[in-house]
C-alpha cells in the first residue's frame, strides 16, 4: 500500500517534469531565459557596413547529411531566435573572409547538431549565391569561453548552440561546430 504511493507519487513527479520540459521547446514565449543561447560580440569587429534588421531573414543554412534546412535569422536576442537559428551581429556574413557566426537553441532548430560529424557538408544559399563549408572541429566548451567567436583571415562557419542537447533548465556548457569553406566546388 504504501510502496503504490510512493511509486505514484514518482511517476506523477516524472511526468511533471517531462511536461514542464517539453514546455520550454514548444512555448519560449512562457519562460523567459530559459534555453537561451548567450553569445557576446562585444569584442568582435563589424563584419560590414550593411545593417540588417534584428529578426530579418538573411540566408538559409542545409546540413543535408541530417536532412536539416533552417532560415537564418538577423541577431541572437529572444526574439530573433524564435524564429530560427541566429547571425551573431558583428560576425562576417557567409561567403566572406572572416567567422560568420550562427547560434540556435539546442532544445528547437540546432538539436539536430548532436548528429554532425567532422566531414560533414554544410551549405548555405544567400540569394542566388550558393557556399559550401567542411566541418573541421566540433568541441564542448565553457560558456566563458569564446575563442571560437573570434574571426581569422580564413573564411569559417561557427554553430554554436547549448550542452547537453537533453537536459532540463539552463544548460551548463556549449556545443561549437566549426567548418571552412570548400574551395573545390
Amino acid at each position: 500500500m504504501v510502496g503504490s504511493r510512493v511509486l505514484s507519487r514518482i511517476l506523477f513527479l516524472g511526468g511533471a517534469l517531462l511536461l514542464a520540459k517539453g514546455s520550454f521547446a514548444v512555448y519560449p514565449f512562457l519562460f523567459p531565459g530559459v534555453g537561451e543561447v548567450e553569445v557576446n560580440a562585444s569584442s568582435l569587429p563589424v563584419a560590414s557596413n550593411k545593417h540588417f534588421e534584428a529578426g530579418s531573414y538573411l540566408f538559409r543554412l542545409s546540413l543535408p547529411r541530417q536532412h536539416a534546412t533552417f532560415d537564418v535569422v538577423e541577431g541572437t536576442t529572444t526574439q530573433s531566435l524564435r524564429k530560427g537559428p541566429g547571425h551573431l551581429k558583428g560576425s562576417s556574413m557567409p561567403g566572406n573572409a572572416g567567422n560568420s557566426v550562427i547560434a540556435g537553441h539546442r532544445d528547437t532548430h540546432f538539436r539536430v547538431l548532436k548528429d554532425v560529424a567532422v566531414g560533414d557538408e554544410i551549405r548555405i544559399d544567400v540569394g542566388s549565391q550558393r557556399y559550401f563549408y567542411r566541418i573541421v572541429d566540433t568541441r564542448i566548451v565553457p560558456p566563458t569561453d569564446v575563442s571560437a567567436l573570434r574571426s581569422n583571415a580564413d573564411s569559417v562557419l561557427t554553430l554554436v548552440t547549448c550542452y547537453p542537447f537533453y537536459f532540463i533548465g539552463p544548460a551548463p556548457e556549449r556545443f561549437i561546430v566549426r567548418a571552412k569553406a570548400m574551395d573545390d566546388r
